[in-house]
């Protein structure tokens, strides 16, 4: 096939055309993403498709990427591909907004993760795994948990008790059990943005995916009502969004508008950090030496004592394990933007309406950036191989002005969650790692069940 497209290529190196058919390719974002990736994206700088009529640029090299979502960052914008498949849940929160709304409730959020106030919010962590390693320990021996589903149990308590002081009326399992659903179609969902179809277009677990979104609204915005009826009995995220004003405007947020910001929080913010979780739990168990330096990090640290809030911070190598895992398995594995206005990349002028794609899931597998991309090494994360490395080659968390607000919350959570665990049992996973699937976050193809035993 070939491809007919406005954007022309200049002579630098490492830029490839991707001849896939239009068809073949949608077929693949149905099933799975990562596979309509071009498989280009692994080792070249800039890949160009057309698909459905439409540009896509890939880019994969750590300084174009800089270039195009921090120096290019007034050209770009989220385009109606992500909010499609998120605003039915998520609304025009942080993840989804553009411009001076975007803005403001970033603005708005920030004091809810300094540094600081995430200090204070460790024992709170620290609890909750506590939960999950009891449940764990209380089991009959040789018993399998869904260690995905139990990471969802114990993210999303750590949420609602530090973001939101509790769940209240929130029921946590249907919940969880409505992100999942919600997560299912999003793949018909994107597929069906690119068609530029209309928005009334039945997909497979339309339904379904409908009735998850609206419980989870409806549940957050009873909560709110309960909030403000309380006028300001508790000092948490939701006090600061319903506090919050626009500094051009004076205007204080709608019922709708705290809504969609703690909704983002309560699903992407769990989800994440929990399959991420996952992902690291299973690496653990396929290599056991790096398991027990873990170990090892944390029987140092704590000279055999309860992880305590003081722990965290030095577990070094345990913080670098997670980083490792959420290389090979990044949680958010795509970010997408829309071109507004042209601007040139590495010799290609890239036209509006062009939709720019970071293949994040790609970028950590790079051969051109990672010696043996594909190997689990945590030490590609100490003090300087880390150093030595273009900080746009590592984005679990995004990248720009945009970076994912919680990202601190989240790999402090991460480290005190693995502490917990993992001083006091030990995960044991059969068969081969699975396959990744995206379905927006990067979650295993199929439930992995693992064996837990007390650690002796």
């Amino acid at each position: 096939m070939t491809i007919v497209s406005p954007i022309t290529v200049g002579p630098e190196p490492g830029i490839a055309y991707s001849r896939r058919s239009s068809l073949a390719t949608m077929a693949r974002i149905v099933r799975n993403p990562l596979d309509a990736f071009p498989p280009e994206v692994f080792d070249h700088r800039l890949v160009v498709s057309r698909i459905f009529g439409r540009d896509r640029v890939y880019v994969t090299d750590p300084v174009l990427i800089h270039e195009a979502l921090v120096r290019n960052a007034d050209a770009l914008d989220k385009g109606q591909e992500i909010k499609r498949v998120l605003g039915p849940a998520i609304g025009e929160g942080l993840l989804t907004a553009d411009g001076a709304h975007w803005r403001w409730q970033r603005q708005s959020m920030a004091p809810a993760f300094q540094h600081g106030r995430l200090l204070g919010l460790l024992p709170a962590m620290i609890v909750a795994a506590e939960q999950t390693r009891d449940r764990w320990r209380a089991a009959k021996p040789g018993t399998r948990f869904d260690v995905g589903h139990d990471m969802m149990v114990t993210t999303f308590k750590i949420i609602v008790d530090t973001m939101l002081s509790g769940p209240g009326q929130i029921d946590a399992g249907r919940v969880e059990r409505s992100v999942t659903d919600y997560l299912q179609s999003t793949n018909w969902m994107f597929a069906l943005a690119l068609l530029k179809a209309p928005d009334w277009m039945p997909y497979p677990g339309r339904k379904r995916t409908e009735a998850a979104a609206a419980y989870m609204r409806d549940a957050v915005l009873t909560m709110i009502a309960d909030r403000r009826r309380e006028a300001g009995a508790q000092d948490d995220l939701v006090a600061l969004l319903l506090a919050a004003a626009d500094p051009e405007t004076g205007r204080q947020m709608t019922d709708a508008e705290v809504a969609d910001n703690l909704l983002t929080f309560i699903t992407a913010g769990h989800e994440t950090t929990a399959v991420a979780l996952g992902w690291t739990f299973m690496l653990l168990a396929k290599h056991p030496a790096i398991e027990r330096r873990v170990v090892d990090e944390i029987s140092a640290i704590t000279a055999g004592a309860p992880i305590a809030p003081e722990h965290i911070e030095a577990l070094a190598y345990t913080r670098q394990v997670f980083q490792e895992a959420m290389r090979l398995y990044p949680p958010a594995p795509m970010i997408a933007r829309r071109v507004l206005k042209p601007f040139a990349l590495a010799g290609v002028t890239i036209e509006a309406d062009t939709m720019l794609t970071v293949p994040i899931y790609a970028l950590h597998r790079h051969a051109a950036i990672w010696d043996d991309p594909d190997t689990f090494d945590p030490d590609r994360f100490a003090p300087e191989p880390t150093k030595a490395r273009h900080r746009y080659a590592f984005m679990p968390f995004g990248a720009g002005a945009r970076i994912c607000i919680g990202s601190a919350f989240a790999t402090m959570e991460a480290v005190a969650i693995l502490a917990v665990l993992l001083q006091t049992v030990r995960l044991e996973a059969a068969g081969p790692m699975p396959k990744a699937l995206m379905k927006v976050t990067l979650r295993p193809a199929e439930t992995v069940l693992m064996r837990v035993t007390p650690r002796l």
